[in-house]
C-alpha cells in the first residue's frame, strides 16, 4: 500500500517540475527571440543609428528654416530675401534686369 501512495507523489511532482521547465524555457525563448531580447538588439542598433542621421538632416533643415524667418522679420527685412522671394513667387523683375536660364 506505501508503493501505491507514493506513486501519485512522484506523479504529482513530475508535473511540476514539467511545468517549471516549460516556463523556463518559454523564458529563455523570449530572451533570446522576444521583441526586446537578445537578436532584437542589433536591429534596435540599427534603427536607432537611422533615426539619428534623420535627426541630424531634420535639425539642419529647421535651422535653415528658422534662418530664412528671421531674415523676413517685418522689423526689419533683408532686402536681398525679400527680391528672392518677389522673383521667386511672383515673378517680378526690375525693367533693366535680364533673365538667364541656367541649364
Amino acid at each position: 500500500m506505501r508503493g501505491n501512495q507514493r506513486e501519485p507523489k512522484l506523479a504529482r511532482e513530475g508535473v511540476t517540475q514539467g511545468i517549471a521547465l516549460s516556463c523556463l524555457l518559454v523564458m529563455g525563448g523570449l530572451a533570446l527571440f522576444g521583441p526586446s531580447g537578445l537578436l532584437a538588439w542589433s536591429e534596435n542598433n540599427h534603427l536607432l543609428s537611422e533615426r539619428q542621421v534623420e535627426l541630424k538632416q531634420l535639425e539642419a533643415q529647421r535651422d535653415e528654416l528658422k534662418n530664412r524667418v528671421t531674415l523676413l522679420d517685418p522689423r526689419h527685412v533683408d532686402p536681398d530675401m525679400a527680391g528672392e522671394l518677389l522673383r521667386a513667387n511672383l515673378n517680378v523683375v526690375h525693367p533693366d534686369e535680364m533673365v538667364m536660364l541656367l541649364n
